[in-house]
């Protein structure tokens, strides 16, 4: 297969990904995939930028941020696919994260149930609508303006 056989244009990738184009550009912008510039400056990339982004897909899927997943896909070569290995890998560095993340959100899950119950749903009482509100203990109106 040649080089050329190799590489995709932008379009190519959003068709065959799913990903829009303006998010394949922020990416790049992000430094999360790479990009070979043409000589009429088109972007062309290696057909491994398709598990790439597969990869940031199911791991934004899961909540873990831009700047999480950028520090991970630091562990791979430019042009390399992500492998089992690598999954597995990323998959310990966030798993705390990740664990973390379900607490809150059964800690939300529960809440919310008794906000149901009460029925109050108050900005000045319900820590679910307004949580921690300290300028709220100012009173009325606007406290930040100068």
């Amino acid at each position: 297969m040649s080089a050329i056989a190799q590489e995709l244009t932008i379009g190519e990738v959003s068709h065959r990904s799913g990903v829009p184009v303006s998010a394949l550009r922020f990416y790049e912008r992000r430094r999360l995939i790479g990009a070979r510039r043409t000589s009429g400056n088109q972007r062309r990339y290696h057909r491994s930028v398709l598990r790439r982004v597969a990869f940031i897909r199911a791991s934004q899927s899961v909540g873990i941020p831009l700047a999480k997943i950028a520090e991970v896909l630091t562990f791979l070569p430019p042009d390399a696919p992500p492998t089992r290995e690598f999954w597995v890998r990323a998959s310990q560095c966030w798993s705390e994260t990740l664990n973390e993340r379900i607490a809150i959100m059964e800690r939300l899950r529960d809440r919310f149930t008794e906000c149901i119950g009460c029925g109050c749903l108050s900005f000045q009482q319900c820590g679910l609508v307004n949580p921690r509100d300290v300028l709220g203990d100012q009173g009325p109106g606007a406290h930040l303006l100068t």
